[in-house]
């Protein structure tokens, strides 16, 4: 896998596979092929943007495993499915569940192509969000115990008076501190900092 969005195929008929990988490639997407979910999730990195095309029905953890499996480990997983076998019940489970979309088998390589284009900028919105979230960790941990401890307070909703005299140091250093907190969050107002404060939380 590269830095660069990809479209992870999971399909275990080869000659399946090898069609999507020249159909994909001929579209200049970035391409892996696995024939089961298991080598792919051997590969797989979580911090890095794509997209999995998978076929249902598999040897091993079939597709719906698999997309589980992704959101068990939190990767807000971006995947279509593909099947020979499937009927509109299947596709309302599949998409109830948050598979980005569900394509028949034999399909139309302008529809499938059409679908991953969406999925990809999908793909692309959760890395960004993802980078966000690592950003914000990084900038919160920097906080020192006591900056910490003063945020607490400011979420709970205490002035900086009833903070200095719970921690018996004046006002003046209250303030210090805030100013030291808002600029490692990068917060633009109290109420920013509090809302970047609960997200943390989530």
């Amino acid at each position: 896998m590269t830095d660069e969005p990809t479209i992870c195929v999971v399909e275990d008929d080869a000659a399946m596979r090898d069609a999507l990988r020249m159909l994909l490639l001929s579209q200049d997407f970035n391409v892996c092929c696995y024939a089961t979910a298991e080598d792919f999730l051997a590969e797989m990195d979580p911090s890095l943007a794509c997209c999995v095309l998978t076929d249902v029905r598999l040897p091993g953890m079939d597709g719906f495993a698999l997309h589980r499996h992704l959101v068990s480990l939190g990767t807000d997983p971006i995947v279509v499915m593909i099947t020979g076998h499937g009927d509109i019940p299947m596709a309302v489970s599949a998409l109830k569940e948050g598979v980005a979309d569900f394509v028949e088998k034999p399909f139309d390589p302008a529809v499938l192509l059409d679908s991953l284009r969406g999925a990809m900028r999908r793909a692309l919105v959760s890395q960004q969000r993802k980078a966000a979230a690592a950003d914000l960790r990084s900038r919160m941990m920097a906080l020192t115990s006591r900056e910490d401890e003063i945020l607490g307070m400011l979420i709970e909703g205490h002035p900086n008076k009833v903070i200095a005299a719970r921690l018996r140091i004046s006002v003046r250093t209250i303030e210090h501190h805030r100013a030291h907190i808002m600029e490692k969050a990068r917060a633009r107002s109290l109420s920013h900092l509090i809302r970047i404060a609960l997200a943390m939380s989530d």
